[in-house]
């Protein structure tokens, strides 16, 4: 892993992978991984399910900014939504993030039919894994790519959702052995 950050956002993710398993992070090669698709890619609208304090959307955002694309991310939780903005405006990346607070699922049901994405990562409620495909899919354009975390460690509350994506036609995927497991999944 070679990725050039800024000193700041070097500092801001060494604080924040401190405190990783208290706010549900994903690893560095996982979050090196989403902002080399990101890049390679050339993402344009990418969405984050789950923002918690951040940790994964500076990742994103780091990419996006090279790309000109935007990340809308979504956070249950008010006060890691807090952080999470915070720490974008500390490194930089604010202007390409749109942090929305509420239900992941509700947020997405109220979504206007030609809003599209490009990209997609989820790492929320693992049980909800499915509900999130099933409402994200029709804003998913054709090439893109979603990516799921946990899913070799939370095998058995994300198993309907990996069953869906496999008896899904339209999506070519992999299961990736990172720390905690991530889905990789392609749209035909």
């Amino acid at each position: 892993m070679n990725i050039l950050l800024d000193e700041t956002t070097n500092e801001v993710m060494a604080e924040l992978e401190i405190t990783q398993k208290d706010f549900w992070n994903i690893s560095r090669k996982t979050g090196n991984l989403l902002n080399m698709f990101v890049k390679m890619m050339n993402i344009q609208n990418a969405l984050e399910i789950g923002t918690s304090n951040g940790y994964s959307g500076l990742w994103l955002a780091k990419a996006l900014k090279e790309t000109g694309g935007h990340l809308t991310t979504i956070e249950f939780y008010e006060k890691r939504q807090i952080l999470a903005i915070e720490n974008f405006k500390k490194c930089g990346v604010n202007d390409v993030i749109t942090s929305i607070q509420g239900s992941a699922c509700d947020v997405i049901r109220n979504f206007s039919d030609d809003i599209k994405f490009d990209f997609v990562f989820i790492d929320a409620s693992k049980r909800e894994y499915i509900d999130y495909f099933t409402l994200i899919k029709p804003h998913m354009t054709k090439k893109s790519m979603l990516i799921a975390d946990n899913i070799i460690s939370h095998a058995e509350k994300v198993k309907d959702f990996v069953n869906a994506i496999d008896k899904d036609d339209e999506f070519q995927y992999e299961i990736v052995e990172v720390p905690a497991g991530i889905l990789i999944a392609y749209r035909c």
